[in-house]
C-alpha cells in the first residue's frame, strides 16, 4: 500500500504509512510526488508569510465552541475568530445542521481556515443531537475481527468529512487495567495492552484513510487512574518498566503505524518528572524528551482541555497555556484567556524568553497538517441533507454489524442457549430499568410467545419481588435483562439487593438468562444463574442482538476485553452456532439499498390512497435476514384507528395451497407415506368408479386432472330458490347441532362438510384433449389433496400442520380458523359478502367453498402474517432447514419448485415465473428458479434462491367488495416486487 505523508521541512508528520490492511480495499491515497510536496510549501509559505506575529501565534489555539447557544454567543466567537486569529474550533454539544451552518460562518471570518475539531470517541452521536451512537471502545474490545472497527473509524470520517470536521479526539488509547477507573472505564477497548493497540490502530486507520486527524490519548496513559482529571490531578505511580510495558505500549506502536495526532492528559507521572504537581501535559520531560524525541513522535500534538481542574494546580489559565506550549503542545485545546496569553507569549517572544524559531517551527508544522486535510480549499458545508447523509444506511447497517459482533455469552449451563425449542408457556422476560417494553422483549417476541414483565426502575422491596415473581407465573426460562440508561459509564451501575433476591428466587424454580446491557464490571455484583450474557451498554442494537443470539438467529462471537475478578478471565466469551432461523438485520446487511427499497413506501401509501386496499405488510428477507418489514395501512377504510401491525391476520386465500396443503405433500412424499405418482384414489376408495378413478396426486399438483377450476354448487346447493339460505343446515346461533362457524354470524352443521365432499366427488370433469386433460388451475384439486392428507395422517389438515410445521417454526399467528384464538381486532376484515353469508366476512374464511368445508380448505383458510409466511417461506429457501430442525430432506423442495409445465409455469404445486410473456404479480427479474404463490385476497408469497431472496406481501383488497380488482390492473404486487431486485442491483 502506498504512503501517505505531510512533507515537512523541520517536523513532518507521518501518515498512514507501509499499512497491511488486507481487509480492506482502500481508495487510492495521494502519493508524495515533486508536485504534491510543491503545492503544499507553496500554500504553506504562502500563508505564513501573510500572518503578522500575533496570527501566528493564534493557530496555537482551538476553542470550544457549541451549536445550541443564541446569537448572543456566536457573535462573541465571531470577534475571537476575528480578533485573535484562532487556529482551530472544537465543537461540542448541538446539532448537525446547526453546526455546518456555523462551520461555514465561522470559516468566512477567518483568515487562515480553521481546523474543525470534535471529541467524538464513540462517533458524532456522542455530541450531536439527531445521530446514534456508536458503541462505545469497552464494548468494541469484545469484537475479535478488527476489520469492523476499521469500518467504523472510517464511517465516522466520512462523517466528520461531510460535517467539516477535521479532527476527532478519538481513539482512547488508555489500558484501562484499574477496574475502579472513574474517567476511562467504557472508553478504553479493555485491559489487555495487545488487543487495546490493535483496535486503536484500527480506529485509527479508517479515520486517517478519510483525511482526519487520529488524536490517541490520553499520553501517557490513563487507564490506572483513580481520580479524573477533569476535577483533580490524577497520580500514575507505575515504575519506568512499567509503564513502557504497559500504558505507553499502544502509543508507541501507533506512533509507528502513521499516527497522526497525540493529546497529552493532565496526569501526574513522577517517574518521568517528579515536579511536584505538575501535570505531564506541562512537562517538557514527557513532551518533548519522550514523546516527541524518544518515542519519535511527529504529529500533531493536543493538550487536553485546558479548563480542567488536573492542569490548573495554582496556575492561571494565561500561566498553564504557555507552559503546555513550551512544554512541546503544538495546540491548546480548549484554551481560557485567549487573548491575553497571546498577548504574554508576545511579550516573551519580544524579551528574549521564547524562541521565534519553535514559534515558527509550529505554526507551519500546524498548516501543513492543515493543507494535508483538505484546509487550502475553502468549501461550503451543504446543511441541507446533512441529518440524513450523516445517518445514511450503511452507517445504520454498521452499527447492527458491529452489535452482532460484540454481544458475549459469558455462562451457558448445560448449552442452554440457543434456545431450539419454541414450546408456549416456557417463555418469560422481565426488564429492569429500561423504561417500557424495549427493543430487547420485543425481539424475543419474535422467536416464542413470552410473558413479559416490565419494571421501569431497580426493585428495592421485598413486596416488589414478590409482585415480579407472580407476574413471571410458571415460566420454564425466564429472561431478565438489565438496562442501564445513563449517558455517563463511568459510575458504577449498581445491582440492588432486591433484584439479586429476584434473581435468586427465580432461579429456584426455573432457568434464569441474565443480559446484561450495562457496564461488565457490574457483572461482579450479579448471583448465579444458568446463562450470563454481557451485551456492555443499553443501545438498540445490542438489545436487537442479544434477544436474536438467545434463540440462534446469531451466534454469540464477543469475548471480555476485561477480567472479572473471581468470576471472569479476560477474553471469556462462549461461541455458539447460528440455527438458521431468520435474523432481524437491515437492508445494507443483505445487499440492498435501503434507498431504493423506500420506494415501496410511495407505491404502497398512494395505492392506499385511491382505496386498492386499506393496508398491507410487507417482508422481505435476504441471505437470512428480514431486512424490510412494514406495515401500511389500517385494517379498513371505515376506522382509521385500527392501524395494519405486524401481528395482523390476514386470509392468505390461495397461498393456502403452498403454505399448508403443499408443505404436508412434500412432507408425506419423503416419508413414503404417499407416492405422488399414485392415483387419488389408492387413498380415497370412494372414487372408484367414479369419474376421478384414474386422477393421480400429480395430475392434481399440476392442476391438469380434468377438475374444473370453480364448483359454486358447493354452496348453492344450500340456497333456497330465493337466495336464502336453507335452514336445514345454517343458524345464525352456535349450539350444540350448528357447530361449523361459516362467518362472524353464520353456523352451519357439522355434516354439511361430508356433503362437501361428497359434491366435489360427483363434480364434472372438463373435456379431454387428444387423450389428456388441458391445464386447469382448479381449487377442488387441492382439496381433494387435502382428504388425502387427513387420511394418511389420521389427523384434520390444521392439525397436522400446527404440530409439525407452524408451532415448531414459532408461527404464532398462523392458524385456521383464528377466532378460535385471536380477537377479530388482530384480523383483517375481507369482503362485505351480500350474495351469499350477508354479512361483513371477518376471521372467517373468504373463500365460499373453504367456507361450507368449515374453514380448513386445501386451498384458502389460512390466517397469517407476513413475518410468519417469512419464516415458512425461508424454511423453504433452506431446503428444508430451519431452526435446529430439518422440516424436509435437502432434495425435496427443488425436486418439487422445479419447472414441470413452461406454458402455464408451475411447479408441483408451486407457480413459476412466466417463462414468456408478464406475469400479474412476480417482478419480471425473478429467476427461472423462483417458485411461490399469490392469492385472491390480495396475498403473494415469492422465493427467489438465485438471489437468496423471500418476498411476502399480504393485503385485504376485497374489503369491501372482491370486485375491486386494481391490484391486478396496476400490477402493485408486481411493481413491489420489482423494487426489491432493483434494491439488490442498487446496492452500493
Amino acid at each position: 500500500m502506498k504512503n501517505l505523508l505531510i512533507q515537512s521541512s523541520i517536523l513532518s508528520i507521518l501518515l498512514i504509512g507501509s499499512m497491511s490492511l488486507v481487509f480492506h480495499k482502500p481508495t487510492k491515497l495521494d502519493t508524495p510526488t515533486n508536485t504534491f510536496v510543491f503545492a503544499e510549501n507553496k500554500w504553506v509559505d504562502s500563508v505564513f508569510n501573510s500572518l503578522s506575529l500575533e496570527q501566528k501565534i493564534g493557530q496555537f489555539f482551538m476553542v470550544a465552541t457549541h451549536s445550541d447557544r443564541n446569537e448572543s454567543y456566536y457573535r462573541h466567537l465571531d470577534l475571537l475568530i476575528k480578533n485573535q486569529q484562532v487556529g482551530g474550533l472544537i465543537f461540542f454539544k448541538g446539532g448537525p445542521s446547526r453546526q455546518a451552518k456555523l462551520t461555514n460562518r465561522y470559516q468566512a471570518l477567518s483568515k487562515v481556515p480553521l481546523m474543525i475539531g470534535i471529541d467524538g470517541e464513540w462517533g458524532l452521536g456522542m455530541r450531536l443531537d439527531s445521530i446514534d451512537d456508536f458503541p462505545k471502545q469497552m464494548t468494541l474490545g469484545a469484537i475479535q475481527d478488527n476489520r469492523y472497527i476499521y469500518k467504523m473509524g472510517f464511517e465516522i470520517g466520512r462523517q466528520c468529512q461531510r460535517l467539516g470536521i477535521n479532527i476527532n479526539f478519538a481513539p482512547v488509547a488508555d489500558i484501562n487495567s484499574n477496574p475502579r477507573n472513574p474517567v476511562i472505564g467504557m472508553r478504553s477497548f479493555g485491559e489487555e495492552r495487545e488487543n487495546v493497540t490493535d483496535k486503536a490502530g484500527a480506529y485509527m486507520k479508517g479515520l486517517q484513510h478519510q483525511k482526519i486527524i487520529a488524536t490517541a490519548k490520553h499520553f501517557p496513559g490513563h487507564g490506572d487512574t483513580g481520580s479524573d482529571s477533569h476535577y483533580t490531578l490524577p497520580v500514575l505511580t507505575h515504575s519506568t518498566d512499567r509503564l513502557a510495558e504497559t500504558d505507553l505500549y499502544p502509543f508507541r506502536k501507533l506512533i509507528g503505524d502513521s499516527l497522526t495526532g497525540i493529546l497529552t492528559g493532565h496526569l501526574y507521572v513522577p517517574v518521568l518528572d517528579n515536579t511536584p504537581y505538575l501535570a505531564s501535559s506541562l512537562s517538557s520531560k514527557i513532551v518533548t524528551d519522550l514523546l516527541k524525541k524518544q518515542m519519535g513522535f511527529q504529529g500533531l500534538v493536543f493538550t487536553d482541555a485546558m479548563n480542567m481542574q488536573g492542569v490548573k494546580r495554582g496556575r492561571t489559565a494565561v500561566e498553564a497555556n504557555i507552559k503546555a506550549l513550551i512544554a512541546g503542545n503544538d495546540v491548546l485545546l480548549y484554551p481560557e484567556n485567549v487573548a491575553e496569553t497571546i498577548k504574554k507569549i508576545k511579550e516573551g517572544i519580544d524579551k528574549g524568553r521564547i524562541s521565534q524559531e519553535i514559534i515558527d517551527e509550529k505554526v507551519r508544522k500546524i498548516l501543513k497538517a492543515k493543507y494535508w486535510m483538505g484546509l487550502s480549499k475553502r468549501t461550503n458545508i451543504d446543511s441541507k441533507t446533512i441529518n440524513n447523509d450523516l445517518s445514511s444506511a450503511n452507517f445504520r447497517a454498521l452499527t447492527r454489524d458491529l452489535a452482532e459482533q460484540a454481544v458475549t455469552l459469558l455462562k451457558n449451563d448445560n448449552q442452554l442457549m440457543p434456545i431450539t425449542a419454541l414450546d408456549t408457556n416456557t417463555f418469560a422476560s422481565i426488564s429492569i430499568g429500561g423504561g417500557g417494553i424495549n427493543l430487547f422483549q420485543q425481539t424475543l417476541s419474535k422467536y416464542a410467545s413470552f410473558n413479559h414483565v416490565v419494571y421501569a426502575e431497580k426493585p428495592t422491596t421485598n413486596a416488589e419481588v414478590e409482585s415480579l415473581l407472580a407476574q413471571v407465573g410458571d415460566a420454564k426460562i425466564v429472561i431478565v435483562s438489565l438496562h442501564d440508561t445513563r449517558r455517563n459509564f463511568n459510575r458504577p451501575f449498581t445491582i440492588t439487593p432486591a433484584t439479586i433476591e429476584l434473581l435468586n428466587r427465580i432461579q429456584q424454580k426455573a432457568k434464569v438468562i441474565v443480559s446484561l446491557f450495562a457496564s461488565p464490571y457490574a457483572l461482579l455484583q450479579l448471583p448465579t444463574t444458568s446463562g450470563v450474557i454481557c451485551a456492555y451498554e443499553n443501545l438498540p442494537d445490542l438489545e436487537a442482538v442479544a434477544a436474536q443470539q438467545i434463540f440462534g438467529a446469531l451466534p454469540f462471537k464477543g469475548k471480555l476485553p476485561i477480567s472479572i475478578e473471581g468470576m471472569y478471565k479476560l477474553g471469556t466469551g462462549i461461541e455458539t452456532k447460528a440455527l438458521n432461523r431468520l435474523i432481524l438485520g437491515l437492508p445494507e446487511q443483505a445487499g440492498l439499498s435501503f434507498k431504493t427499497l423506500s420506494k415501496i413506501d410511495t407505491l404502497v401509501q398512494k395505492s392506499i390512497q385511491v382505496r386498492i386496499f386499506p393496508g398491507c405488510q410487507i417482508v422481505v428477507a435476504r441471505r437470512g435476514r428480514i431486512v424490510f418489514q412494514k406495515n401500511y395501512g389500517t385494517l379498513s377504510y371505515d376506522n382509521l384507528n385500527e392501524k395494519v401491525t405486524s401481528e395482523t391476520m390476514y386470509d392468505v386465500a390461495s397461498v393456502t395451497k403452498v403454505a399448508a396443503t403443499l408443505q404436508a405433500v412434500m412432507y408425506l412424499q419423503e416419508q413414503g407415506a404417499i407416492d405422488i405418482k399414485q392415483k387419488a384414489a389408492h387413498f380415497l376408495p370412494e372414487l372408484i368408479g367414479t369419474n376421478k378413478t384414474h386422477i393421480t396426486l400429480e395430475d392434481l399438483l399440476l392442476h391438469r386432472s380434468g377438475l374444473v377450476a370453480f364448483y359454486p354448487k358447493l354452496w348453492e346447493n344450500t340456497k333456497t330458490g330465493g337466495g336464502g339460505l336453507m335452514s336445514e343446515y345454517y343458524s345464525s346461533v352456535r349450539d350444540s347441532i350448528y357447530t361449523m362457524q361459516i362467518a362472524p354470524k353464520l353456523f352451519a352443521k357439522s355434516a354439511l362438510k361430508d356433503s362437501v365432499w361428497r359434491w366435489i366427488v360427483q363434480s364434472p370433469l372438463k373435456k379431454p384433449v387428444n387423450g389428456h386433460y388441458p391445464f386447469v388451475y382448479s381449487d377442488l384439486g387441492i382439496l381433494m389433496l387435502q382428504k388425502v392428507i387427513e387420511r394418511v395422517t389420521n389427523q384434520p389438515l390444521d392439525e397436522f400442520l400446527g404440530q409439525n410445521f407452524y408451532e415448531p417454526l414459532g408461527m404464532m399467528n398462523t392458524r385456521f380458523k383464528p377466532l378460535e384464538k385471536f380477537g377479530d381486532t388482530q384480523i383483517a376484515p375481507t369482503e362485505n359478502d351480500f350474495t351469499y353469508r350477508n354479512q361483513l366476512l371477518r376471521g372467517t374464511v373468504h373463500d365460499q367453498m373453504a367456507a361450507v368445508y368449515g374453514g380448513v380448505a386445501g386451498h384458502a383458510g389460512l390466517f397469517s402474517t407476513a413475518y410468519d409466511l417469512s419464516i415458512l417461506m425461508q424454511m423453504n429457501l433452506q431446503k428444508g432447514l430451519y431452526g435446529d430442525r430439518r422440516y424436509f430432506q435437502e432434495e425435496t423442495l427443488p425436486t418439487f419448485a422445479r419447472m414441470y409445465d413452461g406454458a402455464h409455469h408451475r411447479g408441483l404445486g408451486w407457480d413459476k415465473a412466466p417463462q414468456k410473456g408478464e406475469s400479474v404479480f412476480v417482478a419480471a427479474s425473478a429467476s427461472p428458479s423462483s417458485f411461490g404463490h399469490s392469492g385472491f385476497t390480495g396475498t403473494m408469497v415469492w422465493v427467489d434462491p438465485t438471489s437468496e431472496l423471500v418476498f411476502v406481501m399480504l393485503s385485504n383488497r376485497v374489503y369491501p367488495n372482491a370486485e375491486n380488482t386494481q391490484i391486478n390492473s396496476q400490477r402493485i404486487r408486481r411493481k413491489i416486487h420489482e423494487i426489491v431486485y432493483q434494491a439488490i442491483a442498487e446496492h452500493e
